[in-house]
């Protein structure tokens, strides 16, 4: 029940940036059955406003995995909905498999075939979670949308800036580059100021039957990490064997078994032994089905474009840095080019990155603050 959680009503509505009174409010929750999202809940409900759950059905995988459950799907469906109960909240399941197969699945398969290394959860966020999630909450007459987010919402002088959570070890702002302003707006991340355990510790005064569920880490419609097996089943062509070219002199040293088993900066599986020194993927040539290897130097990248681009807020006049991966640390670069509405840009590093691979997301910031960020469409070398 959320009157067991010693954190007051008043400090819980505070988490929501509410823009009325409390019990005149209304928040939808998107509850994907984990404890972060169960704890948003319980927040709200404590919070003194009328709380909705809402959960998207996105993928069930469970008969062939053989693993129970999914974001979204099987058993996490069962524990939003017990957790609503115990909260006292309405809860809706949606169904949303055949869109989520389509925008992110599909997507995911069609990417590797063309030689690069997706980030589906960005585009899970910019469409089904994101874009659906919003249409219901605005059809259900909802103040704000809440979500388990680890990142924070701080207000600024041109209105809402999207910032890095407080806890480094958790923040997952680089998955929501691409939220548009209109988005911002509306949404809430009560999480994002607040460390894991202290989010456990919520979940076990509320009484959560979850509070020890261990973390996702994995993309949840591949749960033993083999994405191969699953764009083989969806695009078996892409397991076609083609040529290990050496990038720099042209020379053929081996075959591959299918592109779809090679990313930018892969050293291992290349079965290409008696090279004078380690050879590391450096470039995969989707059309010819061939995979270039070549030296660590050769993965130096000085430049990347980036494709489909987003802007939160005005550009800042402070230094930028950017995160090509997930867990990657930023690194300062320079913009050149505009960015935003989907137009195409460039970034300048000041040094050298490493592995940076078409497909992955290039995120800005300048200090705690997302600037915007894009997809990587190709790069430029330090060696050609």
């Amino acid at each position: 029940m959320p009157d067991s959680i010693t954190l007051s009503p008043a400090a819980a509505a505070g988490l929501f940036d509410l823009p009325r009174p409390a019990g005149e409010c209304r928040i939808v929750v998107a509850m994907s059955g984990g404890v972060d999202s169960s704890v948003v809940a319980a927040l709200a409900a404590r919070s003194g406003a009328e709380v909705i759950g809402v959960t998207l059905q996105l993928y069930d995988y469970g008969a062939a995995s053989g693993r129970k459950g999914a974001c979204c799907a099987g058993d996490d469906i069962r524990d939003a909905r017990a957790v609503a109960d115990r909260l006292g909240i309405a809860h809706y399941v949606h169904d949303h498999e055949s869109a989520f197969r389509e925008e992110v699945v599909e997507a995911f398969a069609d990417a590797y075939l063309a030689g690069q290394t997706p980030v589906p959860c960005i585009r899970c966020n910019m469409g089904p979670k994101f874009t659906d999630l919003f249409a219901m909450a605005r059809e259900l007459e909802a103040d704000c949308l809440a979500t388990g987010h680890y990142v924070r919402r701080v207000m600024g002088a041109a209105g809402p800036e999207l910032h890095r959570a407080l806890d480094p070890a958790r923040d997952q702002s680089y998955f929501l580059f691409a939220t548009t302003e209109e988005q911002l707006a509306y949404l809430r991340f009560p999480l994002g100021g607040m460390p894991k355990s202290e989010v456990r510790r919520l979940a076990e005064e509320a009484g959560l039957r979850n509070a020890a569920k261990p973390d996702s880490q994995d993309i949840c419609f591949v749960p033993d990490g083999d994405y191969a097996k699953i764009v083989r089943k969806l695009r078996p062509e892409g397991a076609r064997e083609g040529a290990i070219v050496h990038a720099a002199t042209g020379e053929e040293l081996g075959k591959h078994r299918g592109i779809i088993h090679y990313t930018v900066g892969q050293r291992r599986g290349l079965d290409i032994g008696g090279q004078p020194e380690p050879l590391y993927v450096v470039g995969i040539d989707a059309e010819r089905g061939e995979v270039r290897v070549g030296p660590r130097a050769m993965l130096a990248v000085t430049a990347a474009r980036l494709v489909e681009t987003n802007r939160i807020g005005p550009l800042p006049d402070a230094p930028l840095a950017a995160k090509v991966r997930s867990l990657a640390r930023p690194v300062p670069v320079v913009l050149d080019g505009p960015l935003g509405e989907g137009r195409t840009t460039l970034i300048r590093f000041a040094q050298p990155e490493l592995g940076v691979a078409p497909g992955q997301a290039a995120v800005l910031y300048a200090g705690e603050r997302v600037v915007g960020g894009g997809w990587i469409a190709d790069t430029e070398r330090e060696i050609p």
